[in-house]
């Protein structure tokens, strides 16, 4: 049965996350459904990169299906694009799946963004996007607070009570803060994530910048392994997969 790869983007507000669920909507749900309209009426199994939470969007997200007919991937990319209306879910790009080729197990690097608006209004255009934060913040000691968490370290203090990954050891490649304006920009890299992991460390650094914790306090929180000592989770609003990297080798060519 010919695989192919899929390269989707999509707005979390309506879904209830990436995981089919037994009574919400979800990603896969859309995807799946869509995607039997070309299978004969049979429901395919859609594997995605990362499972985003409730809420959280993707401009980047790739996807792992199998469909009964051979079809060009262009074709088949206008095709399930067409039958995912009105859903929130546009199919990007297509391609046949490299041999040997897994989009969760054969990724080297997922991608997330994080987004605060840091003004007193609260926000119209960018409204479902974005966290919402009217109290100045320093984004300057929020990136020196994040620089000693890059590495591989013990992320138990940053992962969900509900996560239900063996290790918390996880190598952080990248955690950048800058400032766009009115908004404050997160960037957070790794092979793997653990379960709300990027947006409890949104959290832990948004007490920094709105000066209510030391610089020096999320690598204490990093070191203590507890998770009751961390900031609040950031809304899932704000995140957004914005790619997944693999091998050269087993890089799909989107064409």
């Amino acid at each position: 049965m010919p695989r192919y790869a899929l390269l989707i983007e999509y707005d979390g507000t309506a879904f209830h996350g990436w995981q089919r669920q037994p009574h919400a909507p979800s990603v896969q749900q859309a995807l799946e459904e869509a995607a039997a309209k070309l299978n004969g009426g049979v429901l395919p199994s859609a594997q995605a990169a990362g499972r985003t939470d409730a809420g959280v969007h993707a401009a980047g997200q790739v996807v792992e299906i199998e469909i009964a007919r051979d079809m060009p991937p262009e074709k088949l990319r206008l095709a399930l694009d067409y039958h995912l209306r009105p859903a929130p879910v546009a199919v990007l790009a297509v391609a046949p799946a490299p041999e040997g080729w897994s989009a969760r197990f054969s990724a080297i690097r997922r991608r997330y963004r994080y987004r605060i608006l840091n003004r007193p209004g609260r926000a119209a255009l960018a409204a479902g996007r974005v966290w919402h934060v009217p109290h100045p913040m320093d984004a300057a000691a929020m990136q020196r607070a994040a620089l000693p968490l890059i590495g591989r370290h013990d992320f138990s203090a940053f992962r969900a009570a509900s996560c239900q990954a063996a290790s918390a050891l996880r190598t952080l490649d990248r955690l950048e803060v800058r400032r766009e304006g009115e908004e404050i920009v997160i960037e957070a890299e790794a092979r793997s994530f653990l379960h709300h992991q990027v947006r409890n460390m949104v959290g832990t650094l948004a007490l920094v910048g709105l000066g209510r914790r030391e610089e020096s306090w999320p690598r204490a929180v990093l070191e203590a392994r507890d998770r009751r000592l961390a900031g609040e989770t950031a809304p899932a609003q704000g995140l957004c997969l914005m790619g997944v990297d693999y091998p050269p080798s087993l890089t799909p060519h989107w064409g």
